[in-house]
This record gives C-alpha cells, sequence and structure tokens, in this order.
C-alpha cells in the first residue's frame, strides 16, 4: 500500500470501509442515491443510462442505486424517460447494466416506485392520480413570478398543460399496488440487480400514504402512523417474501418534512422506520422532503445546507437495527464523521458524484483535494423539471454518451491563457492534461477572477476555486500574476496558441449621475474591497477597508472577508443596487444579511437570472426575509449625491443612496482577441469574454476549446 494510500486511510477509514446491507457485500460505505437522468426510451434503459452508472462504478463508488423506476410504468409515471418494472421488454436494459455496473466493480440497487400525486404521464395521458386522499390544499406558485416564458412554457409541456384530476385510492387499488410492486421486484431479481429501493417518500404514493396532511382516510390505512405506515410495510412484507434473500431491501423515507402543517414529523420518521424493519427492510435511507417545489425545495429533496439530514439519520438510527443511510449534502469529511460518530451506516452523495464520479478513487488514493467539488447552484436538478437530462456546471462530461474524456494531443504545443477566472483556470487544466504546456497570465495579484469575489456572497463557490487552485498547482502550470496582458506580453511570451479568458464587460451606468464617486459597477467595487489597483473612486471608508485588508492579508481569503464584513463594513447604511440579476440578487442579499438597507431596482419582471430555479426561488424568497425591497420593472432616471431616482409604471420614486452598484448591462467582450488575430497569433476565446454565461459557460466553454487545440 504506497503513503498515499494510507494517508487517506487515515484521513476516511470509515467511509472507505466495507459494509453490508442485507445480503449485500459492499466495498466502501459510498452510495450513489437515485439521480433522475431521464434518458429511457419509453421506459427501456438505453447505453446513455448505463455510461452514466458506469462511470460512478468505475469511480469507486460502493452502491449505485437507480433513478426512479416506475412499478406500473406507464402508470405512475412522473416521465417516459424514467426506466420502467412492469413488462419483461424492459428486462435487457435492467440487466445490461447490472451486469455493467458489476463488471466495474460496483453493486446495483433498482429505485421503485408509483410517484403518485406528481405521475405528471398520468395527467398527460388523461387518467387520475392515485392518492390516498384528495388534496384538499393548493400550492403556493407565487415563485414562479421569477421564471421566463421559455421556462414556463417548457415545465407545462411535459403535461401538454393539462389540469390534474385525481382519484382516491380503494381497496382494490391498494392491492393492485402491492400485486405490482412485487412484480416489478421479481424483475429487479431477474435482472441480476443486488438490491431493491422501495421509495416511501417525496410525495409519492407511499409516502403521500405515511403523512398526515395528504392522507386524511379513516380506514385501516388511514388515522394513526401505524395504519398510515400500513400500504408501505405491506408492499416491504410482500417483497421481501418474493425476492428472500437474493435481494437486498432498502427503503426510503423523508426524515422530515417542511413547508406544510401536517408533514411528517422526524418522531414519525422515527417510528415508521421501527415498523419497516419489522416488515422485512434491510436498511432505512433517510431523505428530507420540501412539500412545496417552488418555496421549499433547497429544504428537501436537495437541500443547500451541508449535512442537512445527518441529525434526522441519526434519530432514526437508535430507533431501527438495521443499516441506516444518510443523504443531503453529504461531503466526504461530514460522511467520515456521521460514520465515525455512529450516526449512520451508509452516506449518498448525490450531486457531488454528479460532479466527480471519481470521488471514491481519489480520496482512496489519498488525494481528497482532487475531487472536483458540487457547487450547490441546481443546475442540474432544474432540467428534470421540464423531463430533461441534467447539466453540471462544473462537470460538462455528465450526460455526454458515450463519455466525454479529453484525448492527449496530437501535437503538443505552448498555449498562453490569458485570464485566471474559472474558464482560464479550467482551459489551462484541461491544456495541460492532454500534454500541452501552459502559461497563465492575469493582471490581478490572485487567482480566480471573478470566481473569487463571487466566492464572497457564495461560499460555495470558493470549493472550485481551492480545486483549481489546488490543480495548477499539482499540474506545475507557470502562472504569472500582476501581468498585463498586451501584443507586447504575447510577442515575448511567444506562444503557438492564445486563449482568451479575460471575463465580461461591466461598464458604468449611462445615467445621469452614473460617473459620481459612490457609483460602483462589480468591477470597481471588487477593486476597493479587496484593495486591487483601480481602487481611486468611491468612500474614504471603503478605500481604507481595501488597504488595511491588502496589508494584513485578510483580502487573499473570501471566507475571512465574510466574517470581518459581518461586523466590520464600512460602507453606508443605505444601498442601492441596480439590476437583480444573479450578481445583483446575491449582491443585495449579501449586504441585507450585513444589516443595510438594500433596494434592489430590476428593469426587468423576474429577479434571479440566469441562476437555475430551485436556487433563484430560494434567493428571491431569502431576499424578502432580510427585506430587501424589490421594484421590479423599474427605470432608473438619475443618480444624485444622496439618492437614485426612478419610475414604475406611471409612479415616480427615489431611494436613499450612500452606496449604489450597478449590476446590470454586463456584456461579453474580447478586443485583446481580436488584436492578437490581427497580428496573426492563432486565438480562441472562452467564458464570459465570449459569452455571458457565468460559472457553467465558463467551464463548459474551457472544455469545448481545450478539447481541440
Amino acid at each position: 500500500m504506497s503513503r498515499k494510500t494510507k494517508s487517506a486511510s487515515k484521513a476516511h477509514p470509515h467511509l472507505l470501509s466495507a459494509g453490508r446491507i442485507g445480503v449485500m457485500e459492499l466495498s466502501n460505505r459510498v452510495v450513489l442515491p437515485a439521480m433522475d437522468m431521464n434518458v429511457c426510451v419509453d421506459g427501456e434503459i438505453e447505453q446513455a443510462d448505463i455510461d452514466h452508472y458506469v462511470a460512478r462504478a468505475a469511480g469507486g463508488t460502493g452502491l449505485i442505486i437507480t433513478g426512479a423506476s416506475a412499478v406500473a410504468y406507464p402508470v405512475g409515471a412522473t416521465s417516459t424517460k424514467e426506466p420502467g418494472l412492469s413488462d419483461d421488454r424492459f428486462l435487457p436494459g435492467l440487466t445490461a447494466l447490472a451486469e455493467a455496473v458489476h463488471a466495474a466493480g460496483s453493486k446495483l440497487c433498482v429505485q421503485s416506485t408509483h410517484h403518485g400525486k406528481v405521475a405528471r404521464i398520468d395527467t398527460l395521458n388523461g387518467r387520475p392520480l392515485l392518492v390516498p386522499s384528495e388534496p384538499d390544499y393548493a400550492v403556493d406558485m407565487g415563485a414562479l413570478a421569477d421564471n421566463t416564458i421559455e421556462e414556463l412554457t417548457k415545465m407545462g409541456s411535459v403535461t401538454a398543460g393539462r389540469k390534474p384530476t385525481f382519484h382516491t385510492a380503494t381497496a382494490d387499488d391498494i392491492s393492485w399496488l402491492v400485486e405490482t410492486w412485487v412484480d416489478a421486484a421479481d424483475r429487479v431479481m431477474r435482472s441480476g440487480a443486488d438490491a431493491i429501493e422501495i421509495h416511501c417518500a417525496h410525495g409519492y404514493i407511499l409516502g403521500a400514504f405515511l403523512n398526515q396532511r395528504d392522507n386524511r382516510r379513516t380506514d385501516e390505512y388511514g388515522g394513526s402512523l401505524e395504519n398510515r405506515a400500513r400500504l408501505a410495510c405491506e408492499v416491504i412484507a410482500a417483497v421481501k417474501a418474493a425476492v428472500g434473500d437474493r435481494l437486498a431491501v432498502i427503503v426510503r423515507v423523508a426524515g422530515a418534512e417542511f413547508g406544510q402543517e401536517g408533514g411528517l414529523t422526524n418522531e414519525e420518521s422515527c417510528a415508521a422506520s421501527a415498523l419497516f424493519e419489522k416488515a422485512g427492510a434491510d436498511a432505512i435511507h433517510v431523505t428530507g422532503w420540501g412539500r412545496n417545489p417552488f418555496a421549499n425545495f433547497t429544504d428537501g429533496p436537495l437541500p443547500n445546507r451541508v449535512g442537512a439530514y445527518v441529525d434526522l439519520a441519526a434519530e432514526v438510527k437508535k430507533h431501527v437495527g438495521i443499516p441506516v443511510i444518510t443523504v443531503g449534502r453529504v461531503l466526504p469529511d461530514v460522511g467520515e464523521q456521521a460514520i465515525a460518530e455512529g450516526r449512520a451506516d451508509f452516506v449518498a452523495m448525490g450531486r457531488q458524484l454528479l460532479a466527480d464520479p471519481d470521488l471514491v478513487n481519489k480520496l482512496a488514493a489519498g488525494a481528497p483535494e482532487q475531487v472536483r467539488p458540487c457547487i450547490n447552484c441546481y443546475v442540474c436538478v432544474q432540467e428534470n423539471f421540464w423531463d430533461d437530462t441534467p447539466l453540471c456546471a462544473v462537470n460538462p462530461a455528465l450526460g455526454v454518451s458515450p463519455p466525454l474524456v479529453p484525448e492527449p494531443a496530437e501535437a503538443k504545443k505552448h498555449v498562453l491563457v490569458v485570464g485566471a477566472g474559472p474558464g482560464g483556470l479550467e482551459t489551462a487544466r484541461v491544456l495541460t492534461e492532454r500534454g500541452h504546456r501552459v502559461t497563465v497570465i492575469d493582471k490581478s495579484d490572485r487567482l480566480g477572477g471573478t470566481l473569487w469575489f463571487s466566492s464572497l456572497t457564495t461560499p460555495d463557490n470558493e470549493r472550485l476555486l481551492d480545486w483549481l487552485t489546488s490543480e495548477v498547482a499539482r499540474l506545475g502550470i507557470e502562472v504569472r500574476l500582476d501581468t498585463e496582458a498586451t501584443t507586447e506580453t504575447v510577442r515575448a511570451l511567444a506562444p503557438d496558441h492564445v486563449v482568451v479568458a479575460t471575463g465580461a464587460v461591466r461598464p458604468r451606468p449611462a445615467i445621469p449621475g452614473g460617473d459620481l464617486p459612490h457609483v460602483h459597477t462589480g468591477d470597481t467595487l471588487r477593486n476597493l474591497v479587496l484593495g486591487s489597483a483601480g481602487a481611486t473612486d468611491g468612500s474614504r471608508l471603503l478605500r481604507t477597508m481595501g488597504r488595511l485588508g491588502k496589508l494584513s492579508g485578510i483580502t487573499k481569503s473570501p471566507e475571512a472577508i465574510r466574517r470581518l464584513t459581518k461586523t466590520f463594513l464600512p460602507l453606508g447604511k443605505d444601498v442601492v443596487v441596480i439590476g437583480g440579476s444573479l450578481v445583483g440578487l446575491e449582491l443585495a442579499e449579501w449586504l441585507a444579511e450585513r444589516g443595510r438597507n438594500v433596494t434592489l431596482i430590476e428593469p426587468g419582471k423576474a429577479l434571479g437570472l440566469p441562476m437555475a430555479m430551485p436556487r433563484r426561488w430560494t434567493a428571491v424568497r431569502r431576499a424578502g426575509e432580510l427585506g430587501v425591497v424589490v421594484h421590479r420593472e423599474a427605470s432608473v432616471s438619475r443618480i444624485t449625491a444622496d439618492r437614485v431616482e426612478f419610475t414604475v409604471g406611471d409612479q415616480q420614486l427615489s431611494a436613499a443612496a450612500d452606496v449604489v452598484i450597478h449590476a446590470d448591462g454586463t456584456t461579453s467582450g474580447a478586443p485583446l482577441a481580436d488584436e492578437l488575430r490581427s497580428g496573426g497569433w492563432s486565438v480562441d476565446v472562452v467564458g464570459d469574454a465570449s459569452q455571458v454565461d457565468y460559472i457553467e459557460g465558463a467551464i463548459h466553454s474551457a472544455w469545448e476549446v481545450a478539447a481541440k487545440v
């Protein structure tokens, strides 16, 4: 065993240790939970699905769980692109998947469900949705005010705009569900898979029976918790009897439901889990669920808080004697601690394994710093709202079949990358991996560009910054900071090819008063806070903070600045942010958290574009909770020394402003590229310099360019 591997075992000994669930032996405690990829064709698993799961299996993941698979497909399905389990025509795909996952060294679990009240295909096909009781509540859809027409159209197209109807489950329906589940489990067993997961959460049929809000029945399937858990227990017992010791049976349950009175509590979840164990479950997989996807999706099922459900799982574990799996932004160190402390037996990492399928192998090799981090941006899950294949902002290979792997370069070149932001650094990384010699130059005194500054308002971005910085060091990429890119600089370095990654253009507002010293763009504000070159305007206090921060080294750490500015932020009390897109909304929230009176002026109808929808909805809600005053469809007419004047419809309004931040009008632009091309150099442009699409655009364009040089 190498020194690195020994080090990894010491760092994550519990996470990397072997484990057992029922009859299933696993090489480690890392689980890929169900993450719907939406690449099946009419319920049949295709090669794209196999490629996706095999990549995670080959990356060392101990257990692979498929996306939600419909036991009665197409009845009770939410997509025609999810796996079906209701007919033998689905067996070839399931069998091929099981064989491929086994060949890659992992075990396969098939998640089984009937989607109940969210079975969109039933609505599409004119079937009523099967429910324990007809819903007597409406879901607040106010967050959709911050959606584009295109997004709303795509969401509505999944059901062709049809409205759902409902059918309250009868005794015959309940018997049919049990029989159908057994039939599906038999098919999973015959495919050669190792386990079946019975989904009893997220509002699907078994989860709906389990909670009081959806189940108002007065028969033996309603009322007490034991009655509400009866259907799930009957399914578990029947499946267990059918599969015997040929499959492990895992049950997924919400450790708690959020956002609506009557949702499942953790106390009820613990009691239900004990009943599930008695019925035959071999493990309990503890998730969470926000009952309104438009209001609290980031509470569950995909939380924005690290280790969100570990405490819930720990409580469940006190009530059962079988293994417990926890999920919910479980990072490696969090998972290691949870297992070491006996709070969970296995940990599921969904979005993190989408970002880096090789996570386990990197941990085992003693290189956790090489794990590409999920930045919690929700780009992946957004696609599920309109039944499309998930994307990943930091991993362009996700959802690509055959797998996207940059090939070694046929001819090795010296490539100059101008700009050390995410696009530039990722370009440099991929080019170096392909065998090119790369030099990175940047006029700033640090790596990261706008990614560095965005880490102040969005801490998850700091993980990506740390990873890129670590990769640059690991690969030995030459970096020259405090270096302005000019034709003379380029000529002196004599590259074979140049990649321009200089970022977006952020002009001052073309508004009367837009040139006043207290008016800032993102660039000037960054310069002031960091004490960087060009910090010549703005308040004396702000300039002083920048200089002191630079001298003390504080501004080298985004986390330190976040902490310091919560108690010391020499900025006026009243702040106006012009532009409510991604940057403007994040800044408004950040400043409001630090006690400022923030007015956000947005010329359009929607806030938070182009944030992915769940993150956007939460950010808008959070800004409101922090007291940010929002004006939509507003037009700024003038900025004075202490106010911003604007109109909304026929109203003439103004807001007090000690500081004005112009976060609108960001555009792409790469004049250096044009200048270099005219001088005869071969040039590509990546990131916001080519098209403003933030981190996702920077990373994806970097791969596209770096793969062809």
